[in-house]
């Protein structure tokens, strides 16, 4: 076990770095200017550019802007914003928890949902169940989910005016206390509603071929044969052997929600990430870009790793 996590442990570091090295190549050498954004169009004094390039080393040759940003990062200092002139790592540190609650709420709903979904309509295959959930399953795979959001917002905000349409809390109301956990679960329901929904057909589909191969294999027959009862077989064999594939899903999907909830963020105006990328793209600002990428990568790194050590625990046949 313990080579095991050396090995995963070693290939994350290595996935880090090479995703690092990739964002800044492309993020410097992609078209724009962030100089030009931060002086305005109608300003073009070439000293106060020289400047500017120097107090954000961005006159130095790219290889010497990489290293010099690889030895600061690596002391925890992602470089100061050329939009915001703050700190990079404060604003992330700010935005970060709002993401990661986000994520990790309508990461495990979706998968405790999907996952369920699928074990029932695998046991209840070719039934009414079977087909309900399929459908149903089809009609949200193929909802984009900026879309199936603002349709949210239109039936439950604007029509029944029963939930929130943005932001993570009522600034209006300054909550405290229990009032203020439940006025950000209140605020969450949407976005993460819209999360799950997509997430769903994906741990279904998954959840339902895994028990089904699994049912069909040859070991289970024989357990059938033997006289065992349908409830012991699926519980300690069925279960535990379809399962695993969800696991890996889980992994490769709360990734990518890390990546990819920048979208629901804009349309609920949640606090989060998101925000902070777009407008970071918009206005050309490397250093808040570069460091939003590196925390993701690492992000992504450790969820990897940690769904590899729960893969190996659920099935030992892994570590070897």
């Amino acid at each position: 076990m313990k080579r095991y996590l050396f090995k995963r442990l070693l290939t994350g570091l290595l996935t880090i770095v090479i995703a690092f090295v990739i964002n800044f190549l492309i993020i410097n050498l992609a078209p724009g200017d962030p100089i030009k954004t931060l002086m305005g169009k109608e300003s073009d004094d070439p000293v106060l550019r020289a400047a500017l390039e120097e107090k954000y080393g961005l006159n130095k040759p790219l290889h010497i802007q990489f290293f010099s940003y690889l030895k600061t990062a690596m002391r925890g200092d992602l470089g100061i914003s050329i939009i915001y002139n703050r700190p990079v790592a404060d604003m992330i540190a700010e935005k970060l928890p709002a993401t990661i609650l986000l994520v990790l709420t309508s990461g495990v709903l979706s998968l405790i949902i999907g996952t369920a979904m699928g074990i029932v309509a695998a046991r209840k295959e070719g039934t009414f169940i079977d087909v309900l959930f399929s459908g149903f399953s089809y009609i949200l795979n193929s909802m984009p989910s900026f879309w199936l959001g603002l349709m949210l917002i239109i039936i439950f905000s604007t029509v029944l005016n029963i939930l929130p349409t943005y932001g993570m809390t009522d600034a209006r109301a300054s909550y405290t206390g229990m009032a203020y956990v439940l006025d950000v679960i209140k605020h969450m329901i949407l976005p993460v509603g819209t999360l799950v929904l997509i997430e769903i057909p994906m741990y279904y589909r998954i959840a339902k071929s895994s028990v089904l191969q699994v049912t069909n294999e040859d070991y289970i027959l024989t357990l059938r044969a033997t006289g065992m009862s349908e409830k012991k077989i699926f519980n300690k064999y069925i279960f535990r052997n379809a399962i695993l594939p969800t696991v890996t899903i889980f992994g490769i999907s709360l990734a990518y929600l890390i990546t990819g909830v920048s979208l629901i963020e804009t349309v609920f105006a949640w606090p989060g990430t998101g925000r902070l990328v777009l407008t970071a793209i918009n206005q050309r600002d490397y250093p808040t870009l570069i460091g939003i990428y590196l925390i993701m990568s690492v992000s992504i790194a450790v969820v990897m790793i940690v769904v590899d050590i729960v893969y190996a625990i659920l099935d030992p046949r892994i570590r070897y």
